[in-house]
């Protein structure tokens, strides 16, 4: 596995330990607590069971200024996780092709209780097999042989989103209500009724986000990736698609006879429910 990676001569030149800034209005919109984020390093968790390919990975990412741990498998990355609030982990690198569980099995049990932001690794490039990441609940896929600038960007860019989406108290905290289901704009949070929290990524939060905002209005792939300031994956119209059924399923039942986000054939999608502000 690790001569399917190649990185350039930047590897080999002056080391760049700080995190690229958001644009200045990102910056403004998510007030000073997103700055203090980015400013903070971040404790990333490499999963992969090639020695010396996790090394690499490792001491790349400590080149762009983060505190990185290293496991090999899922039952490490379990200890790993069940230890004490130290070892908080704001992103994990996840390979696919781990001895016993598998990448894909880990991220869909993770993605069940946690939004912990998550990187597919895999030598799989295929559309499908991005697909399948994706859907398995991850918020990027990168595809080796990768560049060293291209993780350090994604990490940015994956970890940038996280903290945008972390909870902010304020006037500006307010519900969203459609459907018996309640949507905290300020924390990011979904209730379904009977006050169940209901689990989002930082893709599907800004995905629903927009859509709460836009009710009965149809919208383009290209204008809802515009509009939620994601970069999953390449983006392509494909990821958004991923990204609906995804929240489908998690709004299952909100919507009685039909579907909560309708596809309207050769467009888009169409966000069906009466939305309140609470």
């Amino acid at each position: 596995m690790s001569g399917m990676i190649c990185y350039g001569q930047s590897e080999k030149g002056g080391r760049n330990t700080s995190l690229q800034s958001p644009a200045s209005a990102l910056l403004q919109a998510a007030g000073n607590a997103l700055a203090a984020d980015l400013s903070t390093p971040a404790h990333i968790v490499v999963v992969e069971d090639d020695g010396p390919l996790r090394a690499l990975i490792a001491r790349l990412l400590r080149e762009g200024g983060h505190r990185v741990t290293g496991v090999a498998d899922g039952r490490q990355l379990s200890r790993l996780m069940n230890r004490a609030a130290d070892q908080q982990i704001d992103l994990l690198l996840l390979d696919i092709m781990l001895p016993g569980e598998d990448g894909l099995t880990l991220c869909q049990r993770i993605r069940a209780t946690s939004p912990m932001p998550i990187i597919m690794i895999s030598a799989r490039g295929k559309e499908a097999d991005r697909v399948a990441g994706l859907d398995a609940g991850a918020d990027d896929y990168l595809a080796k042989p990768f560049g060293r600038s291209e993780l350090l960007a994604r990490v940015r860019a994956v970890l940038r989103r996280a903290a945008m989406g972390t909870p902010q108290q304020g006037p500006g905290s307010k519900w969203l209500c459609f459907a018996g289901w309640r949507y905290h704009v300020g924390r990011q949070q979904l209730y379904a009724p009977g006050d169940v929290r209901v689990v989002l990524t930082a893709a599907e939060n800004d995905l629903l986000l927009v859509l709460l905002r836009n009710p009965q209005c149809t919208l383009g792939r290209e204008r809802l990736l515009e509009l939620s300031r994601q970069r999953i994956g390449n983006s392509t119209d494909r990821s958004i698609d991923v990204l609906i059924s995804r929240l489908r399923r998690k709004l299952e039942g909100a919507a009685e006879g039909g579907e909560i986000i309708r596809t309207v054939r050769g467009v888009g999608y169409m966000f069906t429910a009466d939305v309140s502000a609470g």
